[in-house]
Formats: C-alpha cells, sequence, structure tokens
C-alpha cells in the first residue's frame, strides 16, 4: 500500500510563483502610469510657488518693504520668483487679467513641458 500524498511538491510552487512573477511584471506596468501624476505635481507645486510668492510681495508691498515688485498680470508675476524666472522645465501662460490693481488676483497657467501637465497659479497683483 501507498502513503497518501498531501501538499504540493516544490517544484509546482517554485512553477507558480515564476508564473505569478511574469504576469505580475507583464501587467503591473499597464495599470500604474506615474510619470503623469507627477508631472501633475510638479506643475502644482511651481504653481503653488508663484502663488506663495505673489502673497509676500503683495505683503512686503503693503508693509512698505523695499523690494517689493509691480505685478500686473500673469507674465509680471514672474518677478515675485526669486531670480525672477520661471524654472526650467515650465512656462507660464497668459491667464486671466488681474481683479482690481491692488490685491486683486489673477489665475496663471503653468505648464510642465516634460509632460504638458498644467496646474493653476492664483497671482495677487500689486501697482
Amino acid at each position: 500500500m501507498q502513503a497518501k500524498r498531501n501538499g504540493f511538491t516544490l517544484i509546482e510552487l517554485v512553477v507558480v510563483i515564476v508564473i505569478l512573477g511574469i504576469l505580475a511584471a507583464v501587467a503591473l506596468p499597464k495599470f500604474i502610469d506615474l510619470s503623469s501624476q507627477a508631472g501633475a505635481s510638479a506643475a502644482a507645486g511651481v504653481a503653488g510657488a508663484l502663488s506663495s510668492a505673489t502673497s509676500v510681495n503683495y505683503a512686503a508691498k503693503k508693509a512698505s518693504a523695499a523690494g517689493a515688485v509691480t505685478v500686473s498680470d500673469c507674465a509680471t508675476s514672474v518677478n515675485a520668483l526669486v531670480g525672477a524666472a520661471m524654472p526650467s522645465g515650465f512656462t507660464l501662460g497668459a491667464g486671466t487679467a488681474c481683479t482690481a490693481a491692488d490685491g486683486g488676483t489673477a489665475t496663471c497657467p503653468v505648464t510642465n513641458t516634460q509632460t504638458s501637465q498644467v496646474a493653476s497659479a492664483t497671482v495677487v497683483c500689486v501697482p
């Protein structure tokens, strides 16, 4: 009489693990595309930096501090950034006009040129 066999052999387990590994390597990249999310997050980060810089610039102007720059539209809002230029890999669109000359806001699109992702920056206008 032969003994009853229970469980799987080592070879069967290895074959199943190899098949699962191949399926994971082929299928997983199709479900996860992090490059577009990373591009959108980078654009949102630059847009946030621009919004913050113009807010600090407006506060400096109201406090009569030296060094505040005039921001009348999206193109001049870049002057509030350190170095007065957009970071490499990003462009600033025309956007909307300022709602008021002093303390009004304008919405400016920031585009990540590598991924074409766009985020909006709300800039504070300063006469």
